[in-house]
């Protein structure tokens, strides 16, 4: 096992290259834009500040009525190690969270993935968007996760009705 000093310098190393810092700033600023174009666009959902997160992910909530008046949340997530955006659905709390998975176990929901009760865990519903982005074309990678999140939270109400 590496001595966290070792890693710190390496850590330290990659930074000097300027590549990391580039892509760091260059994601966030991406997930800043796209939260400034859905909280622009749906006026009527309510948008959360983003986490930045340690590197791991980064995200912001969107939420439509129908879900904020049931404790409910979405989440647009960015996972920086898998390079992949997903959007969830998740609780107000955990216990929220795990009588949204008690109650929709063994309920039909499609091409979504049940999330399980456990640690760490913080989602209801989970949905791949788009595996390795094309972060150089921003205007056609809005467009296409903003219409795959609004798909995604028009099947959320429809499968809590």
């Amino acid at each position: 096992m590496c001595a966290l000093n070792d890693d710190i310098r390496e850590y330290t190393e990659l930074l000097k290259e300027g590549k990391v810092p580039r892509a760091y700033r260059g994601i966030l600023s991406f997930m800043s834009e796209l939260l400034r174009h859905m909280s622009a666009v749906h006026p009527g959902h309510t948008v959360s500040a983003m986490y930045v997160g340690f590197m791991d992910m980064t995200y912001f909530a969107f939420t439509p009525p129908e879900l904020k008046s049931r404790s409910l949340k979405v989440a647009v997530v960015y996972l920086h190690e898998e390079n992949r955006f997903e959007v969830w659905l998740g609780g107000g709390n955990r216990k929220i969270q795990a009588e949204y998975i008690e109650r929709l176990s063994g309920a039909d929901i499609g091409s979504y993935t049940l999330s399980k009760v456990s640690p760490g865990v913080d989602s209801i519903i989970e949905k791949r968007l788009v595996e390795h982005p094309d972060f150089d074309d921003r205007e056609a990678l809005i467009s296409r996760l903003e219409k795959d999140v609004i798909a995604f939270v028009g099947d959320m109400i429809e499968l809590l009705r």
